[in-house]
């Protein structure tokens, strides 16, 4: 709290007039941030684009949200802050899989992904493997891939094998577009 105090340039006194102990500070920290997030995907979701462009678009998000977080901060907050730590990281997970559940209920009702999908199972799905992603010492490549490749391989699997003839077509026409911005 110190810390914090100085980096700020205000009192103690002055900081406890707005939270009571760290505890409650980085809940608040998180809980701004996260607001943040829900004004961000909002802004994603709410364009007037069709599934497979949305989705592309919250993948985008995620992995850039994703890249943000210092892996030493996540550490820390699990070894002190534990419980925090797993509410924070399932309510960010639940937000982002009703997100992706949403987008596959879209394509659906457009004509663009197949009706006789697990909606569930698939948004489930395409939320791990967003998270695997991130941690490449999984895969069983021996090669060095980009982060970018993956990717691009996995979003090209999970279109092709939700999407149906109408959204393979759109799919098909649109592929140099359709890939991960570096």
């Amino acid at each position: 709290m110190d810390d914090i105090c100085k980096e700020l340039k205000i009192s103690k006194k002055t900081l406890y007039q707005y939270v009571d102990n760290k505890h409650e500070l980085i809940e608040k920290v998180f809980r701004y941030q996260s607001s943040q997030n829900d004004i961000s995907m909002l802004q994603i979701v709410n364009g007037n684009r069709n599934a497979i462009d949305v989705l592309l678009d919250i993948s985008e998000w995620m992995h850039t949200e994703i890249k943000k977080i210092n892996p030493k901060l996540s550490f820390d907050l699990n070894k002190y802050y534990p419980e925090l730590f797993h509410t924070i990281f399932n309510e960010k997970r639940e937000f982002i899989y009703k997100k992706v559940k949403h987008n596959i209920e879209q394509g659906i009702n457009e004509g663009l992904y197949r009706k006789d999908l697990n909606v569930d199972l698939v948004a489930s799905l395409y939320v791990k493997k967003i998270e695997d992603l991130h941690e490449p010492e999984g895969f069983l490549c021996s090669e060095d891939i980009s982060f970018k490749t993956l990717f691009d391989v996995m979003f090209d699997n999970h279109i092709r094998g939700i999407a149906n003839e109408n959204g393979l077509k759109y799919y098909e026409e649109n592929i140099k577009s359709i890939k991960l911005r570096d």
